[in-house]
């Protein structure tokens, strides 16, 4: 922990955030606690994906321009890094306050009276942890999830060294789940210690208390920074670094496999899985952690906060160190080692959910975070952004761990109060409620990708839930249409093996795989055949022909890795099977390509790879340019939209429309060696 945190207050900033939020409706206790809010979020040492709340009492006006006592308390689903004054919600605080009396409270009827008492029905629910925020009697009140408090007090005396530590500042508080009971023994220890500037929870974080909202914040930075400096001057154990391999695999050497291996089945007939994507990281601390020899006995141990089991679940999966040229091998290790994951994983959730009342639906036994020594870590998830989170939390533990295990060991929650945790009935609520989109999990790349086909292609797939890759030759511009959709750009020579290879390289690296290509580069090149010369078929032909091949081959090679199948899709255009005059040096390489995307079917169908096509005519993009539409429509006598529209449905077909055929072929799991028409409906063009 040799960054340590430190206070960003700025009077001036505060000032400034007065006067803007002001504007937003928001009176100054609001404002100035939305401004620290995000002062805490924005720092990861403090608070990591939802894993701190603040709070402020105040008063506001209801309808009837009556003044109101209320906390405006952090509610769900908003960010403490970029939070704004609605994500603060008022909810009235006598009837909160008149809860304490109560012996005991449901979750669920606890959620409601918050709710119901909610000044703004429309606004978010507020954090789980607002009883607590009430209960204690002070105007701001901060929580994080501060990594050295999680040091300090994740250890087996964790509660007797956090009183040696912050000797009277601080009361700490045994460790009890987040809900209606942890609020009663906050107030408890409270009412007992009336003159603490804070409360430390153990195994939870730490909370900290103020008049205004500077002050709260400030006794946040001194506690935290307190333990940093006491966890800075203990010496303990080093750990001891385990053989490795001299010749590691990297991580995109072994990604596909391991995402491979974390595939669910959904439907083997229908050739449905549930997929993963991964994040790789490889920091120092990562390494040194992941290359330990005690990395089963540490990492095994548990979350460090309550809540990052919901995003990790309580214990990561371990992999053996991979030697590049063993890939079967460690391939082989590694499902041995996944089946002995799941099987644990479904051990743990019986055993516990045997006494659980009420019965609890299990939850998949995929791991979110995957230890590889030698190599780093994998973050899973159904999403990147997901993944990034596990990972985030992973790198946390890993920081808060070994500083715990330098100053004697590292203790989590007994596995009893993991599950409690993780199958908890809010959370289980929540993930009643998520429905995952069609292509969630999946990973495609789209070649000629800044195009508009291309970048209508990306997006269509992304609206789909695939996490989407564009390549083309333009950097710029393909990086452009890449944050447009939120993917991933990458410049790519699609007729360059090498350029290829490097690109899907840097694509297995930011997700872990590959389950659908869309092979969309091209170009239009003209000439009579009868005296075009070699130079433009060749080009049209390294373009049109071979990049696909290129393109597939490098897929290809991934799917099969992975082991679940995949989806080959080739632009193959009208040019295919109805070749237009002076088009000969564009359509003989897309007949070509036709051809291509049937052999790849044939070839590799077994394995669970489709290979189907797209023939569309008529569609404004490079190649179609709006010069090229005006001058044919001008030589024919008729409007642009006429001529676009010259097809049996009488209507100009869009780069969207192409997109959505797209979307189609990659979800259909039973069609192989097909091309689907979209060209507004053009017979010498049909298939036959």
């Amino acid at each position: 922990m040799s960054n340590r945190v430190r206070s960003l207050w700025s009077d001036r900033d505060a000032r400034t955030a007065v006067k803007r939020y002001a504007k937003q409706g928001a009176n100054e206790d609001l404002a100035l606690r939305t401004y620290t809010t995000r002062l805490l979020g924005g720092e990861p040492r403090l608070v990591q994906h939802g894993g701190g709340n603040t709070s402020v009492k105040t008063t506001v006006k209801d309808a009837t321009g009556t003044s109101i006592e209320v906390l405006c308390v952090k509610g769900s689903g908003w960010d403490m890094a970029t939070i704004e004054p609605p994500g603060l919600p008022a909810v009235r605080l006598a009837p909160l306050l008149r809860l304490a009396t109560l012996k005991s409270l449901s979750d669920e009827d606890m959620v409601a009276l918050q709710r119901g008492n909610l000044i703004d029905p429309n606004a978010p629910t507020p954090s789980v942890e607002t009883l607590l925020h009430a209960f204690i009697p002070r105007k701001f009140i901060d929580h994080t999830h501060a990594n050295a408090v999680l040091a300090l007090c994740d250890r087996a005396n964790g509660v007797e060294l956090c009183r040696k530590v912050y000797g009277g500042r601080v009361a700490v508080v045994p460790y009890v789940m987040p809900g209606f009971d942890l609020a009663i023994a906050c107030k408890t220890v409270f009412d007992a210690n009336p003159k603490v500037e804070g409360l430390v929870l153990h195994k939870h974080g730490i909370f900290s208390f103020g008049a205004t909202a500077r002050e709260a914040y400030g006794r946040m930075i001194a506690l935290v920074s307190r333990a940093e400096r006491y966890i800075a001057r203990e010496r303990g154990r080093r750990v001891e670094t385990a053989k490795i391999p001299k010749r590691l695999a990297s991580a995109t050497d072994i990604a596909p496999i391991i995402r491979g291996l974390l595939a669910l089945p959904l439907d083997r007939n229908e050739g449905r899985y549930t997929r993963f994507v991964l994040d790789h990281r490889a920091g120092d601390d990562v390494l040194a952690y992941v290359n330990g020899r005690d990395l089963a006995r540490y990492s095994q141990r548990g979350p460090v906060t309550p809540d990052h089991v919901i995003r990790t679940k309580p214990k990561p999966f371990i992999l053996p160190a991979p030697d590049v040229g063993e890939l079967e091998t460690f391939a082989k290790a590694a499902r041995k080692a996944i089946e002995k994951y799941e099987n644990n994983y479904r051990r743990y959730f019986a055993r516990h959910n045997a006494k659980a009342r009420p019965k609890k639906k299990p939850l998949d036994p995929a791991p979110r975070v995957v230890l590889v020594p030698g190599v780093g870590l994998f973050g899973v998830g159904t999403s990147a952004k997901d993944a990034a989170i596990a990972a985030d939390v992973a790198e946390t533990c890993i920081e808060v761990t070994a500083a715990a295990e330098r100053g004697g060991g590292f203790e989590s929650l007994t596995d009893r109060q993991q599950f409690d945790m993780e199958y908890w009935s809010l959370e289980q609520a929540k993930l009643a409620g998520r429905k995952d989109k069609t292509l969630q999990g999946q990973i495609a790349i789209v070649t000629g990708g800044a195009g508009t086909i291309g970048a209508a292609i990306g997006t269509a797939l992304r609206a789909q839930g695939a996490e989407v890759a564009l390549l083309d030759l333009h950097a710029d511009k393909v990086t452009t249409a890449a944050k447009k959709i939120g993917g991933l750009g990458v410049a790519c020579d699609v007729t360059d093996r090498k350029s290829i290879d490097a690109a899907f390289a840097k694509v297995v690296g930011a997700y872990g795989g590959l389950d659908i290509l869309v092979s969309n580069a091209g170009a239009a090149w003209q000439g009579r055949i009868g005296s075009v010369s070699d130079d433009i078929l060749r080009k049209s032909f390294e373009l049109n022909f071979f990049a696909h091949q290129n393109a597939a081959q490098a897929a290809v090679r991934i799917m099969r890795m992975q082991g679940t199948g995949g989806s080959l899709l080739f632009n193959v255009s009208k040019q295919a099977v109805n070749p237009g005059p002076d088009f000969g040096p564009y359509g003989l390489p897309k007949a070509a390509t036709l051809a291509l995307m049937r052999q790849y079917a044939v070839d590799y169908g077994d394995e669970g790879i489709t290979s189907n096509a797209v023939n569309a005519d008529r569609i404004r993009s490079g190649l179609l340019t709006d010069d090229f539409v005006r001058s044919r429509a001008k030589a024919r006598g008729v409007s642009e939209h006429d001529y676009m529209a010259g097809n049996l449905l009488g209507r100009e077909v869009r780069a969207e429309d192409v997109a959505d055929a797209f979307v189609v072929l990659a979800l259909a799991r039973k069609s192989t060696g097909a091309v689907l028409t979209v060209d507004g409906g053009n017979i010498a063009a049909a298939m036959r």
